[in-house]
């Protein structure tokens, strides 16, 4: 009978104890959304966040710059960047840093349509690139010349903003343009039906990191805890979107139905996924960034991407792979 009352008793109890709340937490993306952020979707639409006490909300961003602002003013909780153009905001004084850089190869590349037969860097000269003026892509071009032993006088220049550039090569005013392997060459095949190849610099030896989330440091070092389960919940969904490319584009357009196309969304999350490792990191878990990743990164950019020299005296400043969960834990 005690035993039976206390049981009950615990039930009652139980019942009338508030559910903890679960943390409220913006995640900012780069841009509008395309195939490349299918894994947030998924991950929120999978119930890993909400399994980790999270309550996620996703915006849309406008520029990787306008995002890493946000998080430094503690606008939002977590960006989605290009890692680079976190370190520019970072040097200059940004409290910002990254707990996981996610895509370790570059995804730089210059692209035309497949049927101009574009498919290596001899095939750049006599043709017309465009470009826009001051980016991260026409800021490292140079070096993907020097890599390839391209001259300024092998082909032509259009220069123009983000639509002008897609608009070129779309009107045929130019035959290739800078851009990332899964974004601009989506948008071409989207509005034209045709397909893309791209010219990858990381096939030249141009070894960048890209995008990754980042953090206040305010956050990293007030809120360890939610940051642990951030990126705990943020790299099982990365696993699962992975294992799942199907269901990580569904997640996409379950959320934002006029997202895209779901042909091209997958096509350019599935361009994406190599991108997640290099040849050190094959076979672990996302956003394991090696030390000489980044420091080969930050020398590239200080050399060719506009970023202070003052950066390569503590390139770890930028980032940091103590809020990711067990390296050994894969699929658990």
């Amino acid at each position: 009978m005690k035993r039976t009352l206390f049981a009950a008793l615990c039930a009652l109890t139980a019942m009338t104890l508030p559910a903890q709340a679960a943390d409220k937490v913006v995640l900012m993306l780069n841009w509008y959304v395309y195939g490349e952020h299918a894994p947030f979707y998924y991950g929120k639409d999978k119930g890993l966040y909400e399994a980790e006490g999270i309550d996620l909300e996703i915006q849309e961003g406008r520029g990787s710059a306008v995002t890493t602002q946000a998080v430094a003013a503690k606008t939002v909780d977590f960006g989605y960047v290009d890692v680079p153009t976190m370190m520019k905001a970072a040097v200059k004084g940004a409290p910002v840093t990254s707990p996981g850089v996610l895509l370790q190869t570059s995804p730089m590349s210059a692209m035309g349509f497949t049927d101009k037969n574009i498919r290596k860097p001899e095939d750049i000269k006599g043709k017309t690139v465009a470009m826009t003026p001051g980016d991260s892509m026409s800021q490292i071009w140079p070096l993907f010349l020097k890599k390839t032993g391209l001259k300024d006088s092998d082909f032509r220049v259009v220069s123009g903003d983000a639509q002008t550039k897609l608009n070129a090569v779309i009107n045929g005013q130019a035959d290739l343009l800078l851009g990332y392997v899964m974004d601009q060459s989506m948008k071409i095949k989207d509005a034209t039906g045709k397909s893309v190849t791209p010219i990858r610099f990381a096939d030249y030896g141009v070894n960048m990191v890209s995008s990754g989330i980042i953090a206040h440091t305010d956050t990293l070092k007030d809120k360890p805890d939610l940051v642990k389960r951030f990126m705990a919940a943020t790299t099982k969904a990365v696993e699962g979107a992975e294992k799942n490319p199907k269901e990580a584009v569904a997640a996409i357009l379950k959320a934002n139905p006029k997202g895209g196309q779901e042909a091209t969304l997958l096509e350019g999350f599935e361009l994406t996924t190599p991108l997640y490792r290099t040849a050190e990191t094959k076979g672990q878990r996302p956003f394991r960034v090696t030390d000489a990743n980044m420091a080969e990164t930050v020398d590239l950019l200080v050399e060719y991407g506009g970023l202070d020299a003052a950066a390569k005296k503590n390139p770890k400043a930028f980032y940091t792979r103590d809020f990711l969960p067990d390296p050994a834990a894969a699929g658990q």
